[in-house]
């Protein structure tokens, strides 16, 4: 597997984690996902991330995910999640996952760091823990961990830690935040990756303000490859034409609580896995909710069809 580069752009889909209906993983909708993802474009995976129901798998459980996504998808790159609130069970997870042949991990803050010298301390010590010959992407989602990183702060993790080789950024509000980040390369910072998560709601915009593409996920994300590819060959009104027949159902997905349920829901759908099911604790779809989501697919297929 090659390993992850600050290079990387596209979208590396971040992948669910198929289970059946009694919440046993399911191997043979591991590889179907992955054949799915690919098919639609997407140029990697990141598994076992927030959305991929990560914190209900036993370290065995993620390991035998890790192992059935890599042979799946060859010599494509895969990132793991491996955030935890221990630096030794990040540490445990990463060295399983790599080798395995995982082009990286992902490590997001632990919801107990409250300053900046905090936030640059953790990912010194992350680094020292994994080694520093393993790619690392840092996970920006102050929504969800309640930490919040400003430019400043993470332009000085990344000068000092060469290995970290791709922000995840999902702030919200968080475009200024691309600027910034971008205006400190230009000033002589060094460059890092920057793929953009919530659901791809704001990925025009994110691709505008100098992101090199999304990682996240959504039902459709032959939606993402598009305005990625569109963007950076400066078609920018047609990438807006592409999202905006997207929007009601990926704004629909971004429910709090709801939005893996539908996300599931529309991929069992699709045929990229067997069963929409999530590990308990999970929500499900009411009879209302999916005449709502069957409602905003059909419009979304007869406004693509009329971009034709």
């Amino acid at each position: 597997m090659t390993l992850l580069t600050s290079d990387a752009k596209g979208v590396f889909v971040i992948a669910v984690t198929p289970f059946t209906d009694t919440g046993a993983i399911d191997a043979a909708s591991v590889d179907s996902m992955v054949d799915f993802y690919f098919d639609k474009g997407a140029n990697g995976l990141t598994i076992l991330g927030m959305m991929g129901e990560a914190p209900k798998l036993t370290l065995a459980e993620s390991v035998e995910v890790t192992r059935l996504t890599l042979a799946r998808a060859e010599d494509r790159p895969v990132i793991v999640g491996v955030s935890a609130p221990g630096l030794a069970a990040i540490g445990e997870l990463t060295a399983r996952v790599m080798d395995l042949g995982a082009s990286g991990v992902m490590v997001a803050p632990p919801g107990s760091l409250k300053t900046d010298e905090q936030i640059v301390t953790y990912y010194s010590n992350v680094v020292e823990t994994i080694g520093t010959d393993v790619p690392l992407v840092l996970q920006d989602f102050p929504l969800t961990t309640g930490v919040h990183i400003s430019p400043r702060t993470l332009t000085q993790i990344f000068d000092a830690n060469p290995s970290i080789v791709m922000l995840k950024h999902e702030d919200w509000p968080g475009l200024q935040k691309i600027s910034d980040l971008r205006k400190a390369e230009a000033e002589g910072h060094r460059h890092v990756s920057i793929l953009c998560g919530n659901g791809g709601v704001f990925l025009p915009e994110e691709m505008r303000r100098g992101a090199d593409g999304a990682m996240t996920g959504f039902g459709y994300p032959e939606m993402m490859v598009d305005v990625c590819r569109l963007s950076a060959a400066g078609q920018l009104d047609a990438a807006q034409d592409v999202f905006d027949c997207y929007l009601p159902l990926a704004r629909y997905e971004q429910q709090p609580g709801a939005g893996l349920a539908v996300r599931k829901y529309v991929l069992a759908k699709r045929g990229a896995i067997a069963s929409a099911a999530q590990r308990k604790p999970g929500a499900s779809l009411s009879q209302a909710a999916t005449a709502e989501v069957e409602h905003l697919i059909a419009r979304q297929t007869a406004k693509l069809a009329g971009l034709k």
